[in-house]
């Protein structure tokens, strides 16, 4: 049996206010500063944007062009407060691919 392909077509454009939404805040730890260096910069974003959406939010909100987007999904910890047992949320991060010459700044923020 063969399987019918389904041709994508481009994903629909996000408007400026869901762009924001999508980008929560940037990475600032050891590892993002040391691929920063290779022109990749690390930001949370939301659960359940997708890579086209992170793609399109960096490229509308930045104005850089993006090459590549990796995206992790970090499960919550269990942790103890005053006793009590609580979870941590999920959080996702993305890693950004920028072009060579393209960078972003994020001390200066938006």
């Amino acid at each position: 049996m063969s399987r019918a392909r389904t041709i994508r077509g481009p994903a629909p454009r996000i408007t400026p206010n869901q762009m924001a939404d999508v980008l929560r805040a940037p990475v600032i730890s050891e590892k993002s500063t040391l691929i920063a260096e290779h022109n990749q910069v690390t930001f949370r974003v939301a659960i359940d944007a997708d890579k086209s959406q992170i793609k399109q939010a960096v490229e509308g909100l930045f104005g850089v062009t993006v090459l590549k987007v990796n995206t992790i999904r970090q499960k919550g910890k269990v942790k103890r407060f005053r006793g009590m047992l609580g979870q941590r949320s999920d959080t996702k991060k993305a890693i950004v691919t920028l072009a060579d010459g393209d960078s972003i700044d994020l001390a200066a923020g938006l």
